[in-house]
């Protein structure tokens, strides 16, 4: 199967669950909106569960593919590091998904599976990877760290200190995801993490 069908099958799948809860979706629905047939989508996914997983890992990627863009913006170190914030923020707000991944909290309308890697015996690639473990918050909050501290410590000219930037980073990320569970006022997540910033980092 072409990527392109398995991302439309995806694209689906996403809709529908914007308008119904997941244990309301059909795969026969979610194959007929793609202009397939159910047996495609069996044959890709395995199974709803299946399904499921490769739509979790397809936001959990998309996410991370907006820290990346983020962290790599022209900007100096605390700008960069408000731009991921923000940018956690408004993925969050957006995307059902990345709330429930980032937070922790699945509500009942939203599939739920487990973290833990599942027997796959998938001959699909992309299948197999999200037949694997799913991200949880602690690891987001490793993996975007991660990101931020090999981004920034690549970059221009003066450098902060490792430990002080490991530490900023984190101070960045568990900010970004406190907004996430209680959405700041008007001064939004920018100048919070900004403020938080000042005196953390001299680049």
């Amino acid at each position: 199967m072409m990527p392109a069908a398995r991302e439309s099958l995806l694209d689906s799948a996403y809709t529908a669950l914007a308008r119904r809860p997941w244990s309301a979706v059909r795969m026969v629905d979610v194959a007929a909106a793609a202009g397939v047939s159910r047996q495609t989508l069996y044959n890709e996914f395995g199974s709803k569960e299946g399904l499921a997983r490769a739509l979790v890992r397809r936001e959990a990627d998309g996410y991370l593919a907006g820290i990346d863009r983020a962290l790599a913006q022209p900007l100096d170190a605390r700008e960069r590091l408000t731009a991921t914030a923000e940018w956690t923020a408004s993925a969050a707000r957006e995307n059902p998904l990345v709330r429930a991944m980032v937070t922790g909290c699945w509500s009942e309308r939203l599939p739920a599976p487990t973290l833990t890697a599942v027997p796959s015996s998938s001959a699909v690639p992309a299948q197999r990877r999200a037949d694997g473990p799913l991200p949880s918050p602690g690891d987001f909050v490793a993996l975007v760290r991660e990101r931020a501290v090999a981004a920034l410590s690549g970059s221009g000219t003066a450098k902060p200190e490792s430990a002080e930037l490991v530490r900023a980073c984190e101070l960045v990320v568990r900010l970004a995801l406190s907004c996430v569970a209680a959405p700041p006022g008007e001064e939004g997540v920018g100048e919070l993490v900004r403020a938080a910033l000042y005196r953390q980092l001299t680049t």
